[in-house]
């Protein structure tokens, strides 16, 4: 890709993610949890382990990872109802609940983990941009720290490879014709392109989301995207590491 010298609104250039943080344990009652930050998006995500599985998996000796998202009513400029008050989840919910369970479940091995179920919940606090994620690469240490919680009790076995790779997720788009990364609230609205990118350890695709909001984008461009979006990734899982290392 071109290197580029544009400045955005928050002084990054193109290929630089916003400030990432990681609070590992912030939580002190569930078994895994991590407070995460990409700028000024910040995503609680905490990680229940519970022996048995649901009923379609029983006596199959797989586990199970799944999880669900949500935003806090001031996540957001304006206060916006719980869904759960308004009697009914929205669309966007489950389509973020379904995206995060479908990435951790890409770096588990679930004969491994037993016939053992973890919830990963991942509530908004603050949504500038990418709160997809924001859930995502933060649910993955809480998902570690859960399975290693399990592990000391043994629930799972002592030497079992439960995660066989990381994962973390992060934005992409073209704006004023210019690929970025890790786009802020101020620049999605406004976006031509936008796209989600999930990514393991590896450098393998679990998903890839993208969708010309204004102008068709061509193939060039998406080879754009998505080198930023795999060098982003990359930069992720070593905050994961570090994170988990602490």
């Amino acid at each position: 890709m071109t290197e580029s010298t544009t400045t955005r609104a928050d002084g990054r250039t193109v290929d630089q993610l916003r400030p990432v943080t990681i609070e590992r344990g912030w939580s002190a009652h569930a078994e895994g949890s991590a407070l995460i930050s990409f700028g000024g998006t910040k995503v609680l995500c905490t990680a229940s382990f519970t022996g048995g599985v649901p009923r379609w998996l029983t006596g199959k000796g797989k586990g199970w990872v799944t999880s669900e998202y949500a935003m806090l009513p001031r996540a957001t400029n304006s206060r916006n109802d719980r869904e759960s008050v308004r009697g009914k989840i929205g669309g966007r919910t489950h389509e973020i609940s379904r995206l995060i369970g479908r990435a951790l479940r890409a770096v588990v091995d679930t004969k491994a983990l037993g016939e053992n179920t973890i919830v990963i919940d991942c509530d908004v606090l603050q949504a500038d941009g990418g709160t997809r994620t924001a859930a995502i690469t933060g649910a993955y240490v809480a998902l570690a720290d859960a399975i290693e919680w399990g592990r000391a009790k043994g629930l799972v076995g002592k030497n079992a490879k439960v995660l066989i790779d990381s994962v973390a997720a992060v934005s992409v788009g073209i704006i004023d014709g210019e690929p970025m990364l890790d786009l802020a609230y101020v620049e999605d609205v406004r976006a031509e392109t936008d796209m989600n990118l999930v990514v393991t350890g590896r450098g393998l695709f679990v998903e890839v989301q993208g969708t010309a909001e204004g102008a068709p984008f061509d193939k060039r461009e998406l080879d754009a995207l998505l080198e930023l979006g795999v060098a982003g990734c990359a930069d992720l899982r070593e905050a994961q590491t570090a994170a988990l290392a602490g």
